[in-house]
């Protein structure tokens, strides 16, 4: 039966963390498919202020299993850190999470690589978090990868250890000039994860497929957004693994006939962490302002992000690729007061109109905006749950977004807690 797929429609921070556990009151289980702990879910409610980076934001529910799937990239460390950090909130996930024994674990040596990787490239360094997850993803696909299941058999990972530093600790200290690794720390460092974290780790997509036979719902949890793809995003400059909703398939071994929703997460505006093009990008007293106003700072990094006004080229590309059933409009209360609002409607690229951006991130860097301007309000939207209740103009302004994205707009968000939330009709 439905799982339903809720994906960052833009460079990623769209505020997803929230709307996943706005509709986590009606799921069995919440499923993380891709990406690692370079990813950052900020979620508040009556329990607190919690930041997420690997468990699924369902974990505030108390009746609903989180699970990390297959498509993922899980540090150990990092994951250990953050069950240790709910529990002293008084949140235990004992019983309430599964990690897919497929799931590939970021090593030690994969942070070193990424940081060392990053400093080599100078100025045409990529603005990665530097957690080490390209390089946990490249050992996947180079079949030198260590899996949650590998866990589980230490006589066969202390071979296997062995074999891949032996080749990856000549690639730190030659290439890199770095200290090698020692197996010796990593394989007791392994033994400590063994411990911890054998009682959830398991087969993550069984459970999700026997949930969706017996007529569960299980909400899709995206990371990241779809530029960020590294098939449809503004390559180089994107994440390691596919946060679309191709992703969501492989990432959790599911049907894809299963997924009956596809929620597409937009911010009222734009904003990007790190390097790459960004054609909407204000660089003045504006993006300043909204920047302060939003506290536009990475929920891993603590990177100030890049601000730009709404790009409606970028949205209807994201609908195409993913096929959104419903449009979801996050942070709309920061643009509360502004007295104009621009949005982008086309790109003009060497004297062309563009409706969809190019493929090629030289042609995107020199794509420029073409705006539409739209009158602000005075009111607050700030709070409102009521859609009756928001300003004519901020009404006119969604309207416009719905255009643009080319998908009905069914959620908008006016703040960061559950309640601020405007949902006409329910989407799951």
């Amino acid at each position: 039966m439905p799982a339903y797929a809720v994906l960052g429609a833009q460079w990623g921070d769209e505020g997803k963390g929230k709307i996943i556990d706005f509709l986590a009151s009606d799921a069995d289980v919440v499923a993380r498919f891709s990406g690692g702990n370079n990813a950052g879910h900020t979620v508040i409610n009556d329990l607190g202020d919690f930041s997420l980076h690997i468990i699924p934001c369902g974990v505030f529910r108390e009746d609903v299993m989180n699970v990390i799937g297959n498509g993922t990239v899980v540090d150990p460390d990092v994951l250990i850190e953050e069950i240790e950090s709910l529990s002293q909130a008084g949140i235990s996930v004992d019983g309430r999470l599964i990690i897919s024994e497929r799931a590939h674990l970021i090593m030690p040596y994969h942070i070193i690589l990424d940081t060392l990787a990053e400093s080599a490239r100078g100025i045409s360094a990529i603005g990665t978090t530097g957690k080490g997850i390209g390089p946990a993803y490249s050992d996947k696909t180079s079949r030198t990868g260590i899996r949650a299941a590998d866990l589980l058999d230490l006589d066969t990972l202390r071979e296997r250890l062995e074999e891949v530093l032996t080749f990856t600790n000549k690639v730190i200290t030659k290439v890199y000039e770095s200290d090698p690794v020692s197996s010796d720390e990593l394989f007791e460092k392994c033994k400590v994860w063994a411990e911890r974290l054998e009682p959830f780790i398991g087969p993550a997509g069984r459970y999700v497929n026997d949930t969706l036979d017996r007529g569960g719902n299980v909400v899709l949890e995206g990371a990241q957004g779809i530029l960020l793809d590294l098939d449809h995003g503004t390559y180089p400059y994107v994440t390691s693994s596919n946060p679309t909703i191709g992703g969501a398939s492989t990432g959790l071994a599911i049907q894809p006939q299963n997924i009956t929703s596809v929620l597409g997460v937009f911010k009222a505006y734009n904003t990007r962490v790190g390097a790459g093009p960004f054609p909407t990008e204000l660089f003045n007293e504006i993006g300043e302002t909204i920047r302060t106003l939003a506290k536009e700072f990475g929920t891993t990094t603590g990177r100030p992000r890049r601000v730009g006004w709404f790009d409606g080229v970028a949205a209807r590309y994201s609908t195409r690729i993913n096929g959104y059933t419903s449009a979801v409009i996050t942070r709309l209360d920061v643009l509360d007061g502004f007295e104009s609002l621009d949005v982008c409607t086309s790109y003009q690229l060497d004297g062309e109109v563009l409706d969809e951006p190019p493929g090629g991130t030289a042609a995107l860097e020199r794509c420029k905006p073409v705006y539409e301007t739209l009158k602000g309000w005075d009111e607050p939207t700030a709070g409102v749950s009521d859609i009756h209740k928001l300003p004519t103009n901020a009404k006119i302004y969604v309207d416009r977004l719905e255009e643009l994205i080319n998908c009905k707009v069914d959620i908008i968000s006016t703040g960061p807690h559950r309640d601020q939330t405007i949902m006409p009709k329910s989407v799951i």
